[in-house]
């Protein structure tokens, strides 16, 4: 099953049993319905309800973008999978304080270990490696999640230092910026956290889990935060390591940002050749320990929400991915 990415403006239609994009020169690409996952819609783009009845069908999700390549919502087809028992037993985990700091904790301790995977890969200062190995000590003695949020923020705002050690050919990074980024890199993280938080979202919305019932961020009426929550676990995993490789092998150029009312985003170009790295990192393949067999990136999402599940119904303590190779 495959992610489709529609970048151009034009319009998505039904034809008998096939659907098709045609951009506005009347170009046409049909997308193979049963090999389609995902379509992520980043033009400006029409569609009607014959057309969504039929995706519907298939399970297709949608995913809208808005003009900066920032997700604004989607589409789900009427879910099949869920489990009234599961959400009580999620929901009383949330409920219980022990329960949910320590889930808290391992989404925390997951992020801090492959946060210092990059910085020891890209050889940066060790002093700064050990103030964020002090500070991640600090969290087995925190029972309070605005002070695990805290050290949290702590400890990425010492992560981010190490970027301009890390980054090359005249790219910098002074602070995190999000509404609006304002610079390259900040347009490339905010880019790839966008389409990390919606893939995470489509794996557990192929698993019973409620998305919204959430453990580190602070469930909201207006988001699903529990895949902000197992979004912390891959953004340093999968995201930040493209950002490093698109720069630094001049992969992307000056060329590939726009600027405009001090907002800085990626190009269509630029856009392209993320979501290509993107996809090559979900389908590259890990000899799991445990299950004995070559897993995705992609799928090792699915398997935390598997875990929590284990979790949440009371068969197997939850032990958060820790990459280890």
């Amino acid at each position: 099953m495959k992610d489709y990415y529609i970048l151009n403006n034009g319009r998505l239609k039904r034809k008998d049993n096939t659907i098709y994009f045609e951009d506005c020169e009347e170009n046409k690409r049909d997308l193979p319905i049963e090999q389609i996952d995902t379509v992520h819609v980043y033009g400006e783009v029409d569609l009607n309800t014959k057309m969504i009845n039929y995706i519907s069908q298939y399970g297709i999700i949608l995913n809208f973008y808005n003009y900066y390549g920032y997700y604004t919502g989607s589409f789900y087809p009427r879910k099949k999978n869920v489990s009234g028992f599961l959400l009580v037993c999620q929901s009383a985990c949330y409920l219980d304080s022990y329960e949910r700091i320590y889930l808290a904790k391992s989404f925390i301790k997951s992020a801090v270990h492959h946060i210092l995977r990059n910085m020891r890969y890209y050889k940066v200062d060790s002093d700064l490696i050990e103030l964020i190995k002090k500070e991640a000590e600090n969290l087995n003695y925190v029972e309070d999640i605005q002070k695990l949020m805290g050290i949290e923020g702590r400890i990425r705002k010492t992560y981010y230092k190490s970027f301009n050690q890390i980054l090359k050919h005249g790219y910098s990074f002074n602070k995190r910026e999000k509404r609006p980024p304002k610079d390259p890199i900040n347009a490339l993280m905010s880019f790839g956290n966008s389409i990390m938080y919606t893939n995470v979202l489509k794996e557990m919305y192929k698993t019973q889990l409620d998305p919204t019932v959430s453990f580190l961020h602070e469930p909201s009426s207006k988001r699903f935060s529990l895949s902000l929550d197992i979004a912390e676990i891959f953004k340093p995993l999968i995201i930040d390591p493209i950002i490093f490789s698109l720069v630094n092998n001049r992969r992307l150029t000056k060329k590939d940002f726009i600027y405009e009312d001090e907002i800085c985003y990626l190009s269509e170009e630029g856009k392209k050749k993320f979501l290509a790295d993107f996809e090559g990192k979900m389908n590259t393949t890990i000899k799991h320990r445990k299950l004995n067999r070559q897993v995705s990136y992609k799928y090792f999402i699915r398997l935390e929400c598997y875990k929590l599940i284990k979790h949440f119904i009371g068969d197997e303590k939850y032990k958060v991915l820790k990459a280890w190779w």
